[in-house]
């Protein structure tokens, strides 16, 4: 039987709220991605030019993530979650990623939004992987899609 991750990253947490019922379908642990400086509501206002997502996003800024997960190496599947920014995961997510060793690891990647779709993200995120791991699906999550369909998706990926 595989050991598998859910490994998030959520401001308004509508991503944590997604990952917390995706571990629970597939009875996964649950790890939690912050930045070592968390954002505010105010940082995450894309709307704002001068917010800091914003910032980082243009001046290319490193988002250094804060801890690492424990005995990474028992897990066989990992699903990482988080909301599109410029059309990929925000930084602190390649950040994180960019910390750990995906040898032998299958990597599923799923995003909440509303508008915006899954586009290049998994081959924009797949460098971060450091050439390891395999990247083998990815997938939008609306937040009012039901546990069933959560829970095919996992299953699907096992």
């Amino acid at each position: 039987m595989s050991k598998i991750l859910v490994a998030y990253f959520s401001v308004s947490g509508v991503t944590k709220q997604v990952a917390e019922r995706m571990a629970k379908a597939a009875g996964a642990d649950l790890y939690e991605i912050v930045p070592e400086q968390p954002y505010t509501d105010a940082d995450a206002n894309w709307k704002n030019p001068f917010a800091r997502c914003n910032k980082e996003w243009f001046k290319k800024l490193d988002v250094p993530a804060a801890g690492t997960v424990e005995h990474f190496d028992q897990y066989d599947l990992v699903l990482i979650g988080f909301p599109i920014w410029y059309g990929c995961a925000p930084v602190v997510v390649s950040s994180f990623a960019e910390k750990l060793d995906f040898t032998g690891k299958k990597v599923a990647l799923f995003a909440t939004s509303i508008s915006s779709k899954m586009g290049k993200t998994a081959e924009k995120f797949k460098p971060h992987m450091n050439g390891k791991g395999e990247l083998i699906a990815d997938r939008r999550i609306l937040p009012e899609e039901s546990n069933d369909i959560i829970a095919e998706w996992v299953s699907g990926l096992k």
